[in-house]
């Protein structure tokens, strides 16, 4: 004889199974499952060639169609564009692309106060969302002093003066070329 205590015995009938089909809205009908990915030799989903560099890494994507229709580096400069409508100060554009498949390219730029970072991040985003580029993400307030704005093959920065000088994201990355400096 056991020492255990007896189960309590449940009922199945009294609760409905849920399907875990998906069901397509417009029919009612159950939905075909999505395919799935292909898979290389070491089992991965094997990504499209075009999405390598030529050195073998990785490329990010663009953020949206139109983006695929413009090159990494006339998105770099649009920006910069954009930034210096807005009064940006020292505005770089740093080439990363040999060094990194985080990006191609940085905007690095200054706003003289907590109001004009917002300002300048909030131009650029909306300067390329008339263009019908959206930015992946945005990182930071304007009270953090520092902005990020991502888009995938082209990151921008906004700072106030102190934190950049703080940060020196320049001197980070020395190794790239500067493809512009605005003063």
């Amino acid at each position: 004889m056991t020492d255990a205590a007896p189960r309590k015995r449940t009922s199945r009938a009294a609760t409905k199974p849920k399907s875990t089909e998906p069901i397509d809205e417009a029919t009612g009908e159950p939905a075909e499952p999505p395919s799935a990915p292909e898979m290389d030799a070491a089992g991965e989903a094997a990504r499209p060639a075009k999405s390598r560099r030529a050195d073998g890494l990785p490329r990010r994507g663009p953020s949206s169609p139109a983006a695929e229709e413009r090159s990494s580096l006339d998105l770099a400069r649009r920006i910069v564009e954009l930034a210096e409508d807005k009064k940006a100060a020292d505005i770089v554009l740093l080439d990363l692309s040999p060094l990194t498949t985080v990006a191609d390219y940085f905007v690095i730029c200054s706003g003289g106060s907590e109001r004009q970072l917002e300002a300048i991040a909030g131009g650029v985003i909306s300067g390329l969302r008339d263009e019908k580029v959206r930015p992946f993400g945005r990182e930071g307030t304007a009270a953090s002093h520092w902005i990020l704005v991502d888009y995938g093959s082209v990151i921008v920065h906004v700072f106030t003066p102190p934190e950049r000088d703080f940060y020196q994201l320049e001197r980070h990355w020395s190794e790239a070329k500067t493809v512009l400096r605005l003063q």
